[in-house]
């Protein structure tokens, strides 16, 4: 048997995009051009693009290798996966798996949301050229993994979001495929659900099968991947071990201050269509440590949630997570967001953290009941040391955190002095 699990040769993919030339027109304007079309000489013709989302892509994945996957959004990182997950043709160039491949690309995906749990666990495991009875032998072990016993004989399309991700992953890394290949939905999860899945994913990547990892999460990939590829604008900047292409990847990050969605009607019970760093107010992607951060979400709600909270993780640029918190923290209460936009605003204290880059993502849920919504990009900022004498004499704070404690400095013959006279009284 052959050692590659997985070869790419020459792969491209390209896109074509039309470029209305008079914006957004009524109806009647349309109608009017549609009559003009046959007499006119093409000025109002829409103009095409070719765009390629990936480009003459080529690397070898040998067997039991666990391969990162970096990038910016648009990088072409999901495009890729498409394609060795066999949902998307190539342009040019060419894929070749050895192997069963389990795909986890988005939420649910493969899932039929008419069949329940159950049987969508056998349908999976059928796409996947499992038999029955393979099937049967790994299904409470499916089952228990994604904590929906309760809910198995439902159909998938009542299920949360989070009940979905579980299931979803839980299929596709039971069924012992020779190749898993795995996107960013990892996101959607809790913390406690994604350190979850991560411990599962490196008990299949030690137990031989070949894994694609794609995630932002920096300190994920480090964790689960010796290699690493760095996608840039559909092609290939570097393929080495992972520490270089993470560290390549966090030089080349850009900071971004604010992430604004577009509102839509969607059955969505909360939609978080704006996020931004303030300092007194400003916009801003830099901050001293004598400042505060002020962190704004703006959301919109579509009917009353109760128990419904807005959080953040507040993580190192690598994705090593420092801690997290929500709106119920500070109140200590359990209450209910009502239809309406809702803004809501956190001040972060800079002073505990030595200067560097750091990352904040944000998400709302009903606690144990169901994923409300999640930005995927994160916001990136920089920390600049302004507050210690020795930064200013060319020396950086070291560690994690780096409080500005108070210590008090005394001659010992004084501290004798208190002693003794505390002995006499």
């Amino acid at each position: 048997m052959s050692e590659i699990a997985i070869r790419v040769e020459g792969l491209g993919k390209s896109y074509q995009i039309t470029h209305a030339t008079s914006g957004y027109r009524t109806l009647q304007e349309d109608l009017r051009a549609l009559i003009k079309r046959p007499f006119s000489r093409g000025s109002d013709a829409p103009r095409q693009e070719t765009f390629w989302a990936l480009k003459d892509i080529s690397f070898d994945v040998k067997q039991g290798e666990v391969l990162g996957i970096i990038g910016r959004n648009g990088a072409g990182k999901s495009t890729l996966l498409k394609i060795l997950s066999r949902i998307t043709k190539p342009t040019i160039g060419h894929a070749d798996i050895y192997g069963r491949v389990g795909s986890l690309l988005e939420v649910g995906t493969g899932f039929h949301p008419e069949l329940t749990g159950r049987e969508n666990i056998f349908l999976n495991g059928a796409v996947l050229g499992m038999s029955r009875r393979d099937i049967q032998a790994r299904f409470d072990e499916i089952v228990a993994f994604a904590e929906v016993e309760q809910f198995l004989d439902t159909p998938v399309k009542r299920y949360s979001s989070g009940m979905y991700m579980r299931l979803a992953f839980a299929v596709a890394a039971h069924m012992e495929p020779e190749v898993l290949v795995v996107d960013e939905v990892l996101a959607v999860g809790d913390a406690a659900f994604q350190k979850k899945c991560l411990g599962k994913m490196s008990e299949v990547a030690k137990g031989g099968r070949t894994v694609l990892f794609v995630s932002h999460n920096m300190s994920a990939i480090l964790t689960l991947c010796k290699r690493g590829i760095l996608l840039e604008k559909g092609g290939i900047v570097l393929d080495s071990d992972s520490n270089q292409a993470v560290a390549q990847y966090l030089n080349t990050e850009e900071l971004s201050s604010v992430v604004e969605r577009p509102i839509y009607d969607s059955t969505k019970k909360l939609h978080i269509y704006h996020a931004t760093l303030l300092n007194h107010g400003k916009v801003t992607n830099s901050f001293a440590t004598s400042e505060t951060l002020t962190l704004q979400i703006k959301c919109r709600v579509s009917q009353r949630i109760r128990e419904a909270q807005i959080a953040f993780d507040f993580a190192t640029g690598s994705g090593e997570y420092l801690f997290s918190s929500t709106h119920q923290d500070f109140t200590g209460e359990k209450g209910e967001l009502t239809p309406g936009d809702h803004v809501f605003e956190c001040e972060i204290p800079l002073q505990m953290f030595r200067q560097g880059q750091y990352r904040i993502g944000i998400a709302s849920s009903v606690p144990n009941v169901e994923m409300l919504d999640f930005i995927e990009q994160p916001l990136v900022f920089e920390i600049v040391d302004d507050s210690s004498p020795m930064f200013k004499l060319g020396q950086e704070r070291k560690g994690i955190i780096v409080p500005m404690l108070q210590w008090q400095i005394s001659k010992a013959s004084e501290v004798s002095q208190k002693e003794t006279v505390g002995l006499s009284t």
